[in-house]
Order: structure tokens, then sequence, then C-alpha cells
């Protein structure tokens, strides 16, 4: 875990010393093809044993909606640029600060939003002992988390009964078999699967 926070810290600090032009770009884009409101899209999420945090990502979706926190393909809500920045996964790259401020790490859970860790099983609570991730296994094998849920009538009940049972499983496969050099594999599995490879 020493190890784990120390290569957080270093790598979000270069990250963000080397990709900051990269976010200003982005940032820019954001507002002009996406004009009335932020740049960037804030929403408290839950961490590290159960405490609020506020995770920060590009937006890529319309201000005013009222849907569902879990979006699908072809979302009305996502806008194009939203879908491009989607695909290539720059929406994450805010997420550097809150791993360097320590909300976050490179490799954990998924950090949930708060109705549905309100719904979670009991079991499911032993993800929240370790820090929230901006990749995991579970990220992996649901990167096309919104084409699954495309089909779906009822989409937050879908993703709580199917698609939340199955990421959970893949969690606590990894937290009961963490080890350092795990997460370094974990991230150069993400950096695969979003240049194409298929993890089933």
């Amino acid at each position: 875990m020493i190890f784990k926070w120390l290569f957080d810290r270093i790598v979000a600090f270069i990250g963000l010393a080397v990709l900051w032009p990269v976010l200003v770009v982005v940032a820019i884009l954001v507002k002009v093809k996406m004009p009335g409101g932020p740049a960037f899209f804030v929403q408290k999420r839950v961490g590290k044993d159960g405490k609020l945090f506020d995770c920060h990502k590009f937006r890529t979706m319309t201000v005013k909606h009222n849907g569902s926190t879990v979006s699908v393909a072809g979302d009305s809500r996502i806008t194009p640029l939203g879908a491009k920045l989607r695909h290539y996964k720059l929406d994450e790259l805010p997420g550097l600060w809150d791993v360097l401020i320590g909300n976050m790490s490179f490799v954990g859970p998924r950090p949930e939003a708060v109705k549905y860790v309100e719904k979670y099983e009991p079991e499911y609570y032993a993800t929240l002992l370790m820090p929230a991730g901006i990749t995991s296994e579970a990220s992996i094998r649901y990167k096309d988390e919104d084409k699954l849920l495309d089909a779906a009538d009822d989409v937050d009940r879908v993703y709580l009964e199917k698609v939340l049972p199955d990421k959970m499983k893949w969690n606590l496969k990894s937290i009961s078999g963490f080890s350092f050099g795990g997460d370094i594999m974990t991230m150069f599995r993400t950096v695969a699967a979003v240049a194409g490879k298929d993890y089933q």
C-alpha cells in the first residue's frame, strides 16, 4: 500500500505536468462545442471508508437533463464530442487531480454514485476498504457498459440487478488478491483495452 500511495502521487503529478496542454485543449473544446455549461463534470461519489468526494471528469453531456446516473450508447444526453471523449477515455483525464490529492487511486473499484451504494449487498461494502480507482479489472471487462445497457427498458434496474453484481465479483476478487504488481498489470491491460483489445 505504501508503494501504491507513492506511485499514485508521483505518476499523477508527472501526468498533470506533461498532459496539462491536452487538458487545456479539451476544456476549450468542451466549452466551444458544448456551450452553456462548465468544462468539467463534478459529481459526489463514494470513496474509501464510505467518504464522499468530488469526482472530476470532462463534461460529455448536455447541461440540463433528468436522466439516469448510468448512461447508455446513443444516449441523447451525450454530445458528439462527448462520445469521442468517452470512447478514448479522455473524459477521465481530470481524475489525475483526484489521484494527486488522495481522493482516488489509479487502480481500484470505480466509485459509485450515492444512490447505488445505498443499495449495496453487505459484501459489496468490502470494496470501500480500498481507494476508489480510475480503472479496475471490472472497468476493463465493462469498458462498453453503455452499449450493454442500451437495450434495457429500465437502465437503473438492469444496472443494479445484473451489471453491478458482476462488477462487484471482479472488484472483490481484485481486492482479495491485491498486490502492487497486480495494479501495474491492470494499468497495462487498461491501455490495451482502450486500444481495442477485448477481455472476456
